[in-house]
């Protein structure tokens, strides 16, 4: 933690900085806790067993706060610019060494004793064991001079100074021991050596009652490194509507700490050979805000009863694997608002100014996501409105109505972050008499998106399976008017893309005119649990009429394009008959029961049927392969 060449020392090993009171010590002490138990953990005898061992340690950080106020020089000195170590720091380092150093293998200290359990830090590999027992060949102050070199980053000269305020005779000597384990450093940060992350197991099992031994495990377990081993403050315990944190290591704490986080440059995306999310530059007038950012990660890693979470279906809630890119930080709509990404997922914090609720923690996958699927993400939402952040490369946005295809868009302002105003949301609408939609555009065109109620819209296209295209053109947008209103049946499945195309126009009997069957399939970023419904839409009819659905069909998909599906429908006389159309590549249809017994060579089938019939429905391929109907 510092290189400072100065020979001088004081008491507690560190320079003189002045008066060194009781508050300054517990301070210093509660924030480096684990890493002071750490310490000792590495210098004590590992003769005394592993279970000792890590009780021996939490004992000697809990007895090295200072009685009474310890004086040192009346004017503090300089501190040197390479020198990171505070005072109480120091303070309490120097006396965790001095007593790990002078301990002797003994009987157990009163406090702290874990009844009933025996604890010990989680096994590491290999080279963690080899590192265990050459460290025990070294004396106390060997091990000592390998801890401060390795875990605490010292060069030999104030390595020297803290060994010999310490009270070690020779520390020289003890460099020259600490020689012998180099190379061997990076494996101190490994838990074999993390006495805060523990391991339980009974002793006398088979003397406790199978109840009574659950409920001792479980409570020992939980308050080992807490309520058990706890310090005066906050120390490193929940943070805001965090619940607490029972272990560490330095692979989870990098990912939770603000100064880690990815931060892409606002001009990455104009270079770079992808444009997804990867690219998105950190935005909003809150990123430097790092309480707001410690708190959502925090919040991120382990939520607290008060959060209110919610991820979309395949989404994994956990924490992140790493330090995660930072979107946005911002105040939006009377809530502070931060927006991540990790690779796999966007995950949106959002608390409240005012404090009346607790925060909000939302999920989403985007992982696959390309530039139309990386184009916007939820930033608030209210019961009717919905604000996004769109992406940099985003020229304009405009607000549109599905149900009107004739009325022109009406554009939406955006701030100089990329945030929209408000846009009407119909993921909460009870009825259909509007279904407003995003319309962004780029410099590859224009694409819609609608609010299903998650952190990702999702993207509108049309035309067949293959090759769908952007809902551009007035025939796209008449034939999405008719399909609007049934994409509540997808609504919070992870949907990802919502294609439609109509595979068949059929002639209607007795002068019925001519009707569409369309296809709707909406795939989820999962790439599982895909949903299609297929539709039959007469003439004049505002919205068509779902002749089938299914959610584990490849069918209207990429892979399988194919489709098939009947109706019942009742003629203007009053007489029903059953109605079939399928894609191009069924040669005839068969029809059986309900009294519409019949087969036809082609794609489609008309016949007359009894009221409420369900007959069978299969359709032959060119190949001779029979495939039933959409169900």
């Amino acid at each position: 933690m510092s290189t400072q060449e100065a020979e001088t020392s004081s008491p507690g090993g560190t320079a003189a900085h002045g008066p060194l009171d009781v508050e300054q010590a517990e301070a210093a002490l509660v924030e480096h806790y684990p890493r002071l138990v750490r310490i000792a953990y590495l210098v004590l005898p590992a003769a005394l067993g592993r279970n000792r061992r890590v009780l021996a340690a939490h004992g000697l950080v809990q007895r090295a706060l200072p009685r009474r106020r310890t004086s040192g020089s009346a004017v503090p000195e300089p501190r040197r610019a390479e020198d990171a170590v505070d005072p109480g720091y120091a303070y309490a380092r120097g006396e965790v060494l001095r007593r790990a150093l002078r301990h002797r293998p003994r009987m157990p200290a009163l406090l702290p004793r874990v009844w009933g359990l025996r604890v010990f830090p989680r096994a590491g590999g290999a080279d963690e064991l080899a590192l265990d027992q050459r460290l025990s060949e070294l004396t106390a102050a060997g091990r000592a001079a390998f801890v401060l070199r390795g875990l605490e980053r010292q060069g030999d000269a104030e390595a020297r100074r803290v060994l010999a305020a310490a009270g070690v005779a020779d520390p020289q000597a003890a460099l020259g021991e600490a020689d012998a384990v180099e190379g061997m450093h990076a494996l101190l940060e490994s838990p074999e050596f993390d006495p805060c992350s523990l391991q339980a197991r009974p002793t006398d099992l088979m003397r406790r009652r199978q109840h009574a031994r659950a409920a001792l495990a479980a409570a020992a377990a939980a308050l080992v490194c807490g309520a058990l081993l706890g310090l005066p403050g906050d120390g490193w315990g929940p943070a805001g509507a965090a619940a607490p944190s029972y272990a560490r290591n330095p692979a989870s704490e990098a990912a939770l700490d603000p100064a880690r986080l990815r931060r892409i440059d606002p001009a990455v995306w104009r270079t770079s050979a992808r444009t997804d999310f990867s690219v998105w530059p950190q935005r909003g007038g809150l990123t430097g805000d790092d309480a707001l950012l410690r708190r959502a990660l925090a919040v991120w890693a382990r939520p607290g009863r008060t959060v209110h979470a919610s991820a979309t279906p395949g989404t994994p809630p956990g924490p992140p694997m790493g330090p995660p890119q930072l979107l946005f930080a911002g105040e939006v709509d009377g809530s502070r608002v931060v927006l991540f990404h990790d690779g796999l997922r966007a995950v949106r914090y959002a608390e409240p100014v005012d404090g009346a609720r607790g925060p909000a923690l939302d999920f989403a996958r985007t992982d696959g996501a390309d530039t139309a699927g990386s184009a916007a993400l939820v930033l608030t939402r209210t019961y009717a409105d919905v604000r996004y952040l769109t992406a940099p490369w985003v020229r304009a946005a405009a607000q549109r109505d599905l149900l009107r295809p004739a009325k022109p868009a009406v554009p939406l302002a955006r701030d100089a972050y990329g945030v929209t105003a408000p846009v009407l949301s119909p993921a909460r609408a009870k009825d259909c008499r509007a279904w407003p939609v995003l319309q962004l555009r780029d410099e590859r065109g224009e694409r819609l998106y609608a609010d299903l109620g998650e952190l990702a819209p999702a993207r509108l296209t049309w035309g067949a399976p293959g090759a769908p295209g952007d809902v551009t053109g007035r025939a796209a947008r008449e034939a999405w008017a008719r399909t609007a209103c049934l994409l509540p049946a997808v609504r919070s499945h992870g949907v990802r893309t919502v294609n439609s195309w109509q595979f068949a126009e059929q002639r209607l009997p007795a002068g019925g005119g001519r009707a569409a069957w369309v296809c709707t399939r909406a795939e989820t970023w999962r790439g599982t649990g895909a949903r299609v419904l297929a539709q039959f839409q007469p003439p004049g009819a505002g919205t068509g009429a779902v002749a089938a659905r299914s959610e584990v069909s490849p069918a209207c998909g990429a892979r399988e394009p194919r489709v098939l599906a009947g109706v019942l429908w009742q003629a203007r006389g009053g007489r029903w008959h059953l109605l079939a159309a399928g894609t191009r590549e069924f040669v005839s249809l068969t029809a059986r029961g309900g009294g519409a017994d019949a087969e036809r060579d082609g794609r489609f089938l008309a016949v007359p049927a009894d009221p409420g019939a369900r007959p069978q429905l299969i359709g032959r391929l060119a190949n001779g392969l029979r495939v039933a109907s959409l169900r």
